[in-house]
C-alpha cells in the first residue's frame, strides 16, 4: 500500500475547504490545506460577510427616516465611508483569524501557498515543494468576470468594491443579476447615484417573475435608474471619450454581455479600486454618459485555470467548471470537488454540506450524496427576496398548480404613508396539496425563508400553512391566511 504524506491534502481555504479539513482530521486523518490568498474565501473576504455588513450600514438613513415619521427628533447626516471602512477590513482581519485558529485546533497544517496537481496523488506548492495525498479536494471557488469589451479593464468587478478607499459620487452597475442587485441598493442607499444596465427584459433572471417584478419597482422608487434590454457597448476613460457622431441602437452592440449574469469572459486585470474616474460610456440605445466607476456583475467563473486538473485527468466543463458525481468525486478518483468550483449551486452553505458529504463518504464510510434540493435562499436587496422552491412558472410546467399571492403595506410603513409593498406567495401543487415554493419579498425574508425552507422540506402542504396558528400582527401571519387562490393554471 502507497504511503503519503498526507491522508488528504485541500487545495482552497474557502468555507467549504475549511470544514472538510477540519472534518477530515477530526476523524483522525493527516490532512493539509493550501490557501494562496486568504482564509475564509470568498464568502468572508471578498462576498457575503462584507456585503452584509454594507447592507446594514446602508440601512441607516432609512430607519432614521422612520423614525422621524414616528415621532423621534433625529437627522441624518452623510454616511462617512472613511469611518466604516477600516472597521470592515478590521473584522475580515478577524474572522480570517478565526479560521486559522479553527484550523490550528483540529491540527490541520496550512500553507500559505499556491497549490496545483501535478499528479492524482501530489500537490505542487509555490514555495514549500512537493506532497503526497490519498486524496486531494479541490475547493477554490471561483472568481468575478469582465465582458469581452474594449477597455473592459476600467470597470471593477465585486472583489473591488470592498477596497474602495472613498465613495464614488456616480455608479453603473453592468448586470441584473443578484449582485448587481445587492450592490444596487448597497450604493443608492449610502448616497450615490447608481444606474443598472441588465440585458434581459427584468432584473434578477431565474427569480420568480411576481417577485422580481416587485422588487424592480422598490428599486425604482429608492431612487435607483434602472434599464432593462440594455447593454453597455463602448467604454474608456473621459478624456478619451470620443467626439462627433456615435453609432447608436442595433449599430452599437459591440460587447454586448452574453447574459443578465453570464458573459464572455475576459481576465484582463482591473483597475486600482483605490483610484477613481471618471469613465466614459455609451448604452446599446445610445446613451451616452459619465460615471465615477463601472462595475461588473456579468457572472464568475471556476478558479481552475494553471491547476494542471486537465493534465492529471480531471474533466472539466466548457466553462471551466469541474466535473463530479453525486459523491463531489470526479472521474480521477483521487481527487474531489466542492463549492463554487463544481458549477452546482454556488452559495455558501451548499459548500460547506458538500464538504461535511465528502468526509462522510470517504472518511468514515458511509456513503452520502449531496442533497441538492429545496435550498433556501436570499438576496439581500432593500427590501430582501427570500426563496425556496420552484417558481411559478416553473411549477406550473410540471402539472396543474394553485398560486396564493398578496401584496400590501406592512403596519409599519402604513403607518407613516410610505408606499413600500411587501410580497408573500405560494406555489402549490393542486392535486398533492404539496407547497412547491415560497417567494417572499420584505424586509428580514432571508430570515424567514430559513424557517419556511424546514417546511417545504419536509413536504408540508398547503393544509398544513392553514392548520398553523398565525403570530398577531406580523407580516409573516399572511403566509398562513391566505385561504383562496390568486390564480390556478
Amino acid at each position: 500500500m502507497a504511503e503519503y504524506d498526507y491522508d488528504l491534502f485541500v487545495i482552497g481555504g474557502g468555507s467549504g475547504g475549511v470544514r472538510a479539513a477540519r472534518m477530515a482530521a477530526q476523524t483522525g486523518a493527516r490532512v493539509a490545506l493550501a490557501e494562496e490568498s486568504r482564509l475564509g474565501g470568498t464568502c468572508v473576504i471578498r462576498g457575503c460577510v462584507p456585503k452584509k455588513l454594507m447592507v446594514f450600514a446602508s440601512q441607516g438613513a432609512a430607519q432614521i427616516s422612520d423614525a422621524q415619521a414616528f415621532g423621534w427628533e433625529a437627522r441624518a447626516g452623510d454616511f462617512d465611508w472613511a469611518r466604516f471602512h477600516p472597521r470592515l477590513r478590521e473584522e475580515l482581519d478577524r474572522l480570517e483569524g478565526v479560521y486559522r485558529k479553527l484550523l490550528d485546533g483540529s491540527e490541520v497544517e496550512i500553507f500559505d501557498s499556491r497549490a496545483v496537481i501535478a499528479d492524482p496523488h501530489t500537490v505542487r506548492l509555490d514555495d514549500d515543494g512537493t506532497v503526497s495525498a490519498k486524496h486531494i479536494l479541490v475547493a477554490v471557488g471561483g472568481y468575478p468576470v469582465r465582458p469581452e469589451i474594449e477597455n473592459a479593464d476600467l470597470g471593477l468587478v465585486s472583489d473591488d468594491m470592498f477596497l474602495l478607499e472613498e465613495l464614488p459620487k456616480s455608479l453603473l452597475i453592468v448586470g441584473g443579476g443578484y449582485i448587481a442587485c445587492e450592490f444596487a441598493c448597497i450604493m443608492r442607499n449610502l448616497g450615490v447615484e447608481v444606474t443598472i444596465y441588465a440585458r434581459g427584459a427584468q432584473i434578477l433572471k431565474g427569480f420568480d417573475d411576481e417577485a422580481r417584478g416587485l422588487l424592480s419597482e422598490a428599486m425604482k422608487q429608492c431612487g435607483i435608474d434602472v434599464h432593462t434590454g440594455t447593454t453597455l457597448t463602448e467604454m474608456c476613460r473621459a478624456e478619451d471619450a470620443p467626439s462627433g457622431p456615435r453609432p447608436t441602437g442595433s449599430d452599437a452592440t459591440m460587447g454586448a454581455p452574453a447574459g443578465d449574469d453570464e458573459a464572455a469572459a475576459t481576465d484582463a486585470p482591473g483597475p486600482d479600486p483605490k483610484a477613481t474616474g471618471p469613465i466614459w460610456t455609451q448604452a446599446s440605445n445610445g446613451v451616452e454618459k459619465v460615471f465615477d466607476h463601472v462595475l461588473f456583475a456579468t457572472g464568475r467563473r471556476a478558479s481552475t485555470d494553471g491547476m494542471g486538473l486537465e493534465e492529471a485527468g480531471v474533466t472539466l466543463q466548457r466553462n471551466g467548471s469541474i466535473v463530479v458525481d453525486a459523491y463531489s468525486q470526479t472521474n480521477v478518483p483521487s481527487i474531489y470537488a466542492i463549492g463554487d468550483v463544481t458549477d452546482r449551486v454556488p452559495l455558501t452553505p451548499v459548500a460547506i454540506r458538500e464538504g461535511m458529504a465528502f468526509v462522510d463518504t470517504v472518511f468514515k464510510g458511509e456513503p452520502t450524496p449531496v442533497d441538492h434540493a429545496l435550498i433556501p435562499s436570499a438576496v439581500f436587496t432593500q427590501p430582501e427576496l427570500g426563496t425556496v422552491g420552484m417558481t411559478e412558472d416553473e411549477a406550473a410546467e410540471q402539472g396543474p398548480i394553485e398560486v396564493y399571492a398578496t401584496s400590501f403595506r406592512p403596519m409599519n410603513k402604513a403607518f407613516i404613508d410610505s408606499h413600500s409593498r411587501v410580497l408573500m406567495k405560494l406555489v402549490v401543487c393542486a392535486e398533492t396539496r404539496r407547497v412547491l415554493g415560497c417567494h417572499i419579498v420584505a424586509p428580514d425574508a432571508g430570515e424567514l425563508i430559513q424557517m419556511i425552507g424546514v417546511a417545504i422540506k419536509m413536504g408540508a402542504t398547503k393544509e398544513d400553512f392553514d392548520r398553523t396558528c398565525a403570530v398577531h400582527p406580523t407580516i409573516s401571519e399572511e403566509m398562513m391566511t391566505m385561504r383562496a387562490p390568486a390564480r390556478t393554471t
